[in-house]
């Protein structure tokens, strides 16, 4: 095996993620065992939830809209949300990624600020602008964020996530679709949390850092990320949140770059990746290239059990023309009943393949020193 742990390399090791030691020390911040800890949580984030008072946000009424302000992760929560209410929803559900309210927002709106660090600039002046307008509000962040003390002047619940890490999307999102629940315009229970947590742990000892690469489906899948430009898919609006969130963490824990799109728009988008200077290669070349160039792309479609029809013949097109030329193609797909479950399945695997794939390379999975430099300024 190749490299020492904290310095990372320009090439991944798939020797690596079967040697315990290095997974131990490289991983020093400890992010394998915060996604072991998916299911636990679901569950404390649904008993929190229930414990600040989000089932009250009901008393206002049905809200004309909801608006979910978040960034990064957070705003995944905005979007897990959208996909588990789902296309039937009688609400219209917007995340915003900004400072401000859109201009038609008002009093007659729930608006849900999610913080994904104690001092987030963006959820700060989201929440003033929410006050200002008179909106339902709710919060969820860090315990100590000073969104607390904004979404309490408004009369709003505020489900605080322990401090000592980042939120997670489960604590983040888990409220957002409790609220939803009260509002009676999704379905979450404590049967639907326990179920999700339930999938969560299946996935978790599949993935277990013990299992070794050929049996361990989270490390396949890192494998088949690894040196490639991954163009993740999804086959329906709830896959794509999967896909989205793993992108959110193959840039925050690998520092790694990938591509997020649905079917079908995708088809017409990014399908051009599969010629030029990033395609058009032989089945069996260096995805690096010749001499260093481009990484070659990788398709990664990420499957729901409601897709509609014509996005399936468009998928199995699509898979089509990428296996033509040279373009592998990896299938994700969801299980479970419930949204919820569904959306789970995809994310968890995904976690895990994210924080892989950053240790194959030799990465501290939560060290990437760019975030830190930003958050200082």
């Amino acid at each position: 095996m190749s490299g020492a742990a904290g310095a990372p390399e320009d090439r991944f090791d798939p020797d690596r993620l079967d040697d315990p030691s290095f997974l131990e020390e490289c991983d020093s911040s400890g992010a394998l065992r915060t996604v072991a800890s998916s299911a636990a949580q679901v569950r404390v984030a649904f008993r929190a939830a229930l414990e600040a008072g989000v089932p009250r946000i009901a008393e206002y009424g049905r809200p004309r809209a909801i608006v979910v302000a978040g960034m990064g992760v957070a705003g995944v929560a905005g979007e897990a949300l959208e996909a588990v209410c789902g296309r039937g929803c009688p609400v219209p559900i917007l995340t915003v990624r900004r400072h401000l309210l859109p201009g038609w927002v008002g009093a007659a709106d729930l608006v849900a600020v999610t913080a994904g660090s104690a001092r987030s600039e963006e959820a700060l002046a989201v929440a003033a602008d929410a006050v200002r307008r008179g909106c339902v509000l709710l919060g969820v962040g860090p315990e100590d964020s000073p969104l607390r003390e904004a979404v309490a002047r408004a009369g709003g619940p505020y489900v605080a996530v322990a401090q000592g890490h980042r939120p997670t999307l489960w604590e983040l999102a888990v409220p957002l679709i409790v609220a939803a629940g009260a509002l009676r315009i999704a379905e979450m229970g404590e049967a639907v949390a326990e179920a999700v947590a339930a999938r969560l742990e299946d996935i978790a000892f599949r993935c277990r850092p013990s299992s070794e690469s050929f049996l361990n489906p989270g490390k396949s899948f890192a494998m088949e990320l690894a040196d490639r430009l991954p163009l993740l898919w999804g086959c329906s609006p709830l896959a794509r949140v999967a896909a989205r969130s793993l992108a959110c963490r193959l840039h925050r824990c690998a520092g790694y770059p990938a591509l997020v799109g649905e079917i079908p728009e995708a088809g017409h988008e990014q399908i051009g990746l599969f010629n030029g200077p990033f395609g058009a290669q032989p089945i069996d070349a260096d995805p690096f290239g010749e001499e260093g160039g481009p990484p070659r792309p990788r398709l990664f479609l990420f499957r729901d059990t409601e897709e509609h029809p014509l996005v399936a013949e468009r998928r199995e097109a699509v898979a089509r023309l990428a296996e033509d030329r040279g373009v592998p193609v990896s299938e994700i797909s969801a299980e479970g009943a419930h949204p919820l479950e569904r959306l789970a399945s995809l994310i968890g695997l995904s976690d895990y393949a994210g924080v892989y794939l950053a240790l194959g390379y030799g990465r501290d999975p939560s060290r990437i020193a760019a975030l830190a430099e930003l958050g200082a300024h």
